[in-house]
């Protein structure tokens, strides 16, 4: 099968995801084989987009469901042999500042320091057990990643809060319903077990 190139991935996720943990490497490795790019687009999902489409707060979820979810989170994580802490202590966590972080930077300085923010934030919560609600973690992540503390500031800026509510009504517009969820020229894939499918559309 050939390879095409040129084409855009919509990426839209919650900074705070463990299927988002668990897809984002595969897909920005994706990405650089097929020669595609990303567009990044954290979004307000559970503010926004799970009261118009049905979806749960994880903790106003019937027991099964929460129980199978950790069932499903084990799996995948060795299946796909990666580290994770499948209940840390700091989950759940409110996500609308490291969102808004990752758009800072990804105006600020590029799409690819965004990616490498958000594969920092996800590592933070679930493997390393850090508050990202946290000013100081965030700051600390900025450090980590060599981008500038300033990052934080301009992540309070009304540019980045109408890039936030954009991103958000863009998801809505296009059938997003959770996260992580990829759109490839038009075409909607929701979940990280969803990835396969994903390239063999960007192959096509």
């Amino acid at each position: 099968m050939s390879i095409s190139t040129g084409h855009s991935i919509d990426y839209y996720f919650a900074p705070n995801s463990p299927w988002t943990y668990l897809g984002h490497a595969r897909l920005a490795a994706m990405a650089q084989a097929v020669g595609a790019s990303i567009r990044v687009l954290p979004i307000d999902l559970g503010g926004k987009v799970f009261p118009i489409s049905g979806g749960l707060p994880l903790g106003k979820r019937a027991p099964q469901r929460q129980a199978y979810r950790l069932v499903e989170l084990e799996r995948f994580a060795a299946h796909l042999q990666l580290p994770m802490v499948i209940k840390p202590k700091y989950f759940p966590v409110a996500a609308d500042d490291a969102a808004r972080l990752i758009i800072g930077v990804e105006l600020k300085d590029s799409a690819a320091a965004a990616m490498r923010l958000t594969s920092a934030v996800l590592s933070a919560v679930w493997v390393q057990e850090r508050n990202i609600a946290d000013e100081a973690v965030l700051v600390a992540l900025l450090a980590e990643c060599g981008l500038p503390a300033q990052r934080l500031e301009y992540a309070h800026s009304q540019a980045v809060a109408e890039r936030f509510e954009a991103n958000t009504e863009e998801a809505i517009a296009a059938g997003v319903f959770g996260a992580p969820s990829y759109c490839v020229g038009g075409e909607l894939f929701w979940g990280q077990d969803r990835l396969d499918f994903v390239e063999r559309k960007l192959r096509n």
